[in-house]
């Protein structure tokens, strides 16, 4: 499939650019997280908000296939050493609760539920469309309460239309306010739901299930690594 063939409508409404979007790291390469008290979300949200202040931009972005540090907040990570998932499916768009989330393009809902727990997706929208004749799924997580009420099954989305908005903690699953951007070509069982994180047993798996989000969200400060 050649994705620059294809025309996509900017999930958050306008393009990610270097003049709006920061990169943001949440590896372990990153020391600054250490002095940070990761399970307190306030903490969590001004460490991660300060940084886009002192930055000027609007957005942060980044984690696909990235080897975070930060699931040690969460039990939802957590496991046995060989099952703990720490390999992010997604790529984050961390800006201000309620800003706008769009269809990238044309789609129908898949499915949705509330993903309750500390650290988990809160309010989550699959969408599946068809791309050159195969079926593709992208997922939006982290979402406000709101987006739920009189959502239906089936309901048809055109590119640009309006979908939903970026959650405020705790009901987005207790994260700083982010959308939390996932490909998959197929869904298995999952219902309104879908691992967003991977252990690193697992990672080829998701890699060829999961191709990388940028190649709809275009952000080129992404490709540049």
């Amino acid at each position: 499939m050649n994705w620059n063939d294809l025309d996509f409508f900017p999930v958050m409404g306008e393009k990610l650019t270097a003049e709006n979007t920061l990169r943001l790291d949440f590896t372990a390469h990153n020391q600054a997280l250490e002095a940070v008290n990761l399970s307190d979300t306030q903490e969590f949200d001004q460490f991660v908000f300060a940084q886009l202040k002192s930055a000027g931009k609007k957005y942060g972005i980044g984690g696909y296939l990235e080897k975070r540090s930060i699931y040690r907040r969460s039990g939802v990570f957590a496991t046995e050493s060989a099952e703990f998932r720490n390999i992010h499916l997604g790529v984050d768009v961390w800006t201000a609760a309620g800003a706008r989330i769009f269809a990238p393009l044309a789609g129908k809902v898949h499915s949705f539920q509330d993903n309750t727990g500390f650290g988990n997706y809160g309010p989550t929208i699959i969408l599946e469309h068809e791309v050159e004749g195969k079926p593709l799924f992208s997922l939006y997580g982290h979402l406000a309460l709101q987006d739920l009420q009189g959502l239906e099954v089936g309901k048809a989305y055109q590119a640009g239309e309006l979908l939903c908005h970026v959650g405020p903690f705790p009901e987005n699953g207790d994260w700083p306010p982010h959308l939390h951007f996932q490909l998959m070509w197929d869904l298995g069982e999952n219902w309104g739901d879908y691992p967003g994180v991977a252990a690193e047993k697992d990672l080829e798996y998701y890699r060829e299930n999961c191709p990388d989000p940028n190649l709809i969200l275009g952000c080129k400060i992404l490709n540049s690594i």
